[in-house]
């Protein structure tokens, strides 16, 4: 037995309301509803981990989420976490389809050992930065909300707006519309989550065009299979194209690469896990392929392990990791300082550097 022995694992729920719902093409949620795991090693280091199932995008739910991380209490005990390569492939060969626990362990893991080894986890991806600048994403509302959280945002600092569409089209338009007119100098990123047909994703582009409105990037305009509508939405317009959805392997981003069919592809811990993500990052920086990195309907916990996964790997050009801030609550404290969209992992000693709030 090592300092490093997995000596307990507890997992609990873990539920936070949102502000408003949220509400994307595919689906529409009122409150995270997430899972908790905390792991101690032997030396009394403990590590956090996040399961963040988001049932329009993952097929996962709470329910199964827990079950799936309770089977695994017996499986890790007594494990050496410094073998966390063999602990996730283990892991990851059981629970194939539920992602988000996978990826929560895999947190709980390294958060643990680089707390016993007194390191950052930025700095045990590769230290590149300390910071990473998310922007602000608007859901599907009105173009009169719509007006209202862009003007939010521009009070917060932020300096980039994702807004969803992939509904109706000319409710589309109009939310964008607002947007702009209430944040008329920030960057404005398009989500459809799947919601278009290419013709109709074209049609969106061009009536914003009609409307001197250039949308810096849009992402998963068509359903995640129809990788040959990506790449026909992305050989006609200048808008960059990133596949979020039709991204949810090694081997899908693979496919994606060989068939041309997207810019940018977002990486998502909670679709893929993290040693695979860290894959995923290897081809797209082979493939010269552009990187955003993303989130569920993540707390604090989760997101501060997308920042120094993003940070300490670096190159990454978009950052989408605003959820902690559409939380009436903060379960947390710790993990990064935040300044308008900055996060600042630089005063993090060692792990994740984030702490349960005390009830």
């Amino acid at each position: 037995m090592t300092r490093t022995t997995i000596r307990s694992m507890t997992v609990e729920p873990l539920n936070v309301p949102l502000h408003e719902p949220f509400a994307i093409a595919t689906g529409s949620v009122t409150q995270a509803r997430n899972v908790l795991i905390t792991l101690t090693l032997q030396d009394g280091s403990i590590g956090y981990g996040e399961c963040a199932p988001f049932p329009p995008s993952t097929g996962e739910s709470q329910e199964t989420a827990l079950a799936a991380a309770h089977s695994c209490i017996d499986l890790l005990v007594g494990q050496d976490a410094a073998h966390w390569r063999k602990l996730s492939k283990l892991v990851h060969g059981l629970y194939f389809a539920q992602k988000t626990v996978c990826a929560g362990i895999e947190m709980a893991l390294l958060d643990a050992l680089t707390r016993c080894y007194g390191m950052p986890l930025y700095a045990f991806f590769g230290g590149a930065s300390t910071h990473v600048e998310t922007d602000m994403s608007i859901p599907l509302v009105t173009p009169e909300r719509g007006y209202q959280l862009a003007e939010k945002t521009v009070k917060l600092g932020i300096s980039t707006i994702k807004v969803k569409v992939g509904g109706d089209l000319r409710e589309d338009v109009n939310r964008v519309e607002a947007v702009r007119s209430g944040a008329p100098h920030l960057g404005i990123i398009l989500d459809a989550n799947q919601g278009y047909t290419p013709n109709e994703a074209l049609l969106c582009l061009e009536a914003l065009e009609d409307r001197d409105i250039r949308p810096i990037l849009l992402e998963q305009p068509v359903h995640k299979d129809d990788l040959a509508g990506l790449r026909y939405v992305m050989q006609h317009t200048s808008v960059p194209i990133a596949a979020d959805e039709s991204a949810g392997s090694l081997a899908e981003v693979s496919s994606i690469i060989a068939t041309g069919s997207a810019n940018v592809i977002n990486i998502k811990l909670m679709k893929t896990g993290i040693v695979e993500a860290m894959d995923i990052v290897a081809l797209c920086r082979a493939a010269h392929m552009q990187l955003m990195i993303g989130a569920m309907i993540e707390t604090r916990l989760a997101i501060s392990m997308a920042a120094h996964f993003a940070a300490g790997l670096g190159n990454f050009r978009f950052i989408d990791l605003d959820t902690p801030m559409l939380l009436t609550e903060d379960p947390f404290c710790g993990g990064y300082q935040q300044h308008a969209g900055i996060y600042d992992l630089s005063k993090v000693d060692k792990g994740l550097g984030i702490s349960p709030r005390k009830a």
